[in-house]
């Protein structure tokens, strides 16, 4: 057989879950390479035997995207699958043209042929751009879930930047479970806040594999959440599909791939942020739902913010640490850190690029638009000891730490600190408490 040489453009996610449910076991294709972008130090791997299977013996490599034209003639490339997330659509026809210019077809696979079907119903949250709330909101469901009896299983969007093959299949049900798998910032920031909640959360890159393992899971499964990453849509099949956007970043639902997939399959949609938010964005918002998604509920959503000491804020010159994922490709302008600076009176945010060191002055050089804030990147131990000598470097009277989880813990921060705990509160009704009774009714749960 004449096999077609297939590329995948990627960023350790989507790529490999394309692979495995649409090429691995297909003698038509042959999978010649991964490229790799978005995060840092995770190209000149390879995608291994052991998960790769029969037809490829070697593994496949994984190539800088910047490689892309040379690649295609090289490896003599008939199709191009574009499978990562969070881009303008610009971007991707940019990636496009790129592609078709090389001499190779380009390619975006569908829900239809990516996503798995469970035997437990399935609720998935995602988003229309990274930072917009799922994880507040996914923590929303699960509690409202549980307090109705429902043993409740997270699946979260693949993270897989150390060994792959270690990785295929991760289960965390405690934070002791973060250090055996060697998280890294990013992954604990979205598993340790369903662990410390009694929660257990798999991961890993094998996601047929992942959610066999988690329908039986030891502790008990009635339901499986899906718990999205950046802007992408689920990998499995849902049986409910909650949506949500972010009125701080108004017209992005419908700019960015595959956000605007989100938009359109959502059942329910949460608009987010409602208490700091403007209202022109807001209603911009709404006109985006109403145009291509009218028969969606909306839930009308605020993240309210608290800190643990308001005194370290007030009237201080204070670094606001965030989410990295959210300040880099997700290009947000603010988080809950400055929301916290605001609402606490600091005298004023302190700009840390005079002190940047190692990966994340290259950070700020990939990403100049990030501004007077600091993003929390820890995707390997380099990463983590400049983040460290980043904070302690600066010229600030104290931090706020907007992260998911307590920096404190993973690096040793010599200035007063202060964390920022935010949860999605919702507005009136319809809730999600709404919402889910017509789930659990249909499903005949509990």
């Amino acid at each position: 057989m004449n096999r077609k040489n297939i590329l995948i453009i990627g960023a350790a996610g989507r790529d490999f879950h394309n692979f495995n449910t649409y090429f691995r076991e297909v003698e038509e294709y042959n999978v010649v390479a991964f490229t790799a972008a978005q995060i840092p130090d995770i190209d000149g791997r390879k995608y291994p035997t052991g998960l790769a299977g029969r037809l490829y013996p070697e593994g496949i490599p994984i190539f800088p995207e910047d490689q892309l034209p040379q690649l295609i003639k090289e490896l003599k490339v008939k199709t191009c699958v574009f499978s990562y997330s969070d881009l303008p659509y610009h971007k991707v026809m940019a990636i496009s043209a790129i592609v078709n210019a090389a001499g190779a077809n380009f390619t975006l696979l569908g829900t239809n042929d990516t996503m798995i079907e469970s035997s437990k119903p399935i609720i998935s949250v995602c988003a229309v751009r990274t930072g917009c709330g799922k994880s507040q909101t996914s923590r929303r469901v699960i509690e409202l879930l549980m307090k109705k009896g429902l043993k409740v299983v997270a699946i979260r969007h693949p993270m897989p930047y150390g060994d792959l093959m270690e990785q295929k299949v991760q289960r965390f049900a405690t934070v002791e479970d973060l250090k055996f798998h060697k998280c890294t910032i990013e992954e604990m920031e979205e598993y340790e806040p369903h662990v410390v909640r009694g929660n257990v959360i798999y991961a890993g890159v094998d996601y047929e594999a992942i959610v066999r393992a988690a329908e039986v899971d030891p502790d008990g499964c009635d339901v499986i959440l899906w718990d999205g990453g950046n802007n992408d849509f689920s990998f499995y099949k849902p049986d409910l599909t909650i949506g949500v956007v972010d009125p701080h970043r108004p017209g992005h639902e419908l700019d960015y791939y595959p956000g605007e997939v989100v938009l359109r399959t959502s059942d329910a949609i949460v608009i987010n942020k409602m208490d700091s938010a403007s209202p022109e964005g807001i209603q911009i918002v709404r006109e985006s739902i109403e145009k291509v998604n009218p028969g969606a509920t909306v839930i009308d959503g605020a993240s309210p913010i608290r800190v643990d000491n308001p005194g370290i804020i007030k009237g201080k010159k204070v670094l606001v640490v965030e989410d990295g994922p959210t300040l880099t490709h997700g290009e947000m302008k603010l988080g809950a850190g400055v929301i916290a600076a605001r609402k606490y009176g600091a005298a004023e945010l302190v700009d840390p690029r005079p002190f940047t060191v190692g990966k994340l002055s290259e950070t700020f050089e990939i990403y100049p638009n990030i501004g007077t804030l600091l993003p929390a990147m820890g995707y390997g131990e380099q990463q983590l000891k400049d983040l460290e000598s980043t904070i302690n470097n600066s010229d600030c009277d104290s931090v706020i730490i907007g992260t998911p989880i307590d920096l404190n813990r993973v690096i040793n921060i010599k200035k007063p600190n202060t964390r920022v705990y935010y949860d999605l509160q919702e507005i009136g009704e319809p809730n999600l408490e709404f919402v889910l009774n017509e789930f659990i009714q249909k499903h005949k749960l509990g």
